[in-house]
């Protein structure tokens, strides 16, 4: 079985399926199956970043912001921004910028490092853990009722193939930025 076949079902009517159907026609000697995995992949990732996770627009909150926040409270302890741009792979400024308004909305507070002042600390407050903690269960069964066109077997095939991917890309990747 080939990626442009599901399960039997015949040929795939997705989106990326149609750009692979177009270039196998253009060039038929080309192998287009990383096509199929990347071009799928990010074909998901764009769709579910348009979705706006409800619970969160509902509260706010983009997803790169709650990102922050998350980060805030499952360490548990304070980050400095540089720290949060590594946790939520986010540039410094764009860090910047989602704290500045997370800290206006009182969500986030920062406390000047006492040997350098040039470093902040940052925390939440309790209103930003109390936010965190009371949008989580609601974004895990909203993440969950995306996913439920996958059987249980399939997300975790999903989620261990997809791991598996990760870590060798980050592996790879992450020594050419070094």
């Amino acid at each position: 079985m080939t990626a442009e076949t599901s399960r039997g079902s015949g040929p795939r009517t997705d989106t990326v399926a149609a750009v692979v159907r177009q270039w196998q026609s253009v060039h038929p000697g080309l192998d287009t199956g990383p096509m199929e995995i990347i071009g799928r992949i990010n074909r998901s990732a764009a769709l579910l970043q348009q979705a706006e996770d409800a619970p969160l627009r509902r509260a706010g909150l983009s997803r790169p912001e709650f990102d922050l926040l998350g980060a805030l409270r499952r360490t548990g302890h304070e980050l400095t921004p540089g720290d949060l741009a590594r946790e939520t792979f986010s540039s410094g400024a764009a860090v910047t910028k989602r704290l500045k308004q997370l800290t206006e909305r009182g969500l986030v507070e920062r406390r000047v490092d006492s040997r350098d002042r040039r470093v902040a600390h940052l925390r939440l407050t309790d209103a930003g853990r109390d936010l965190v903690d009371g949008i989580l269960p609601e974004q895990l069964a909203y993440e969950t009722a995306v996913l439920s066109v996958l059987d249980g077997g399939m997300q975790s095939e999903l989620a261990s193939l997809l791991g598996e991917l990760l870590t060798q890309l980050e592996g790879r990747l992450g020594a050419l930025r070094v």
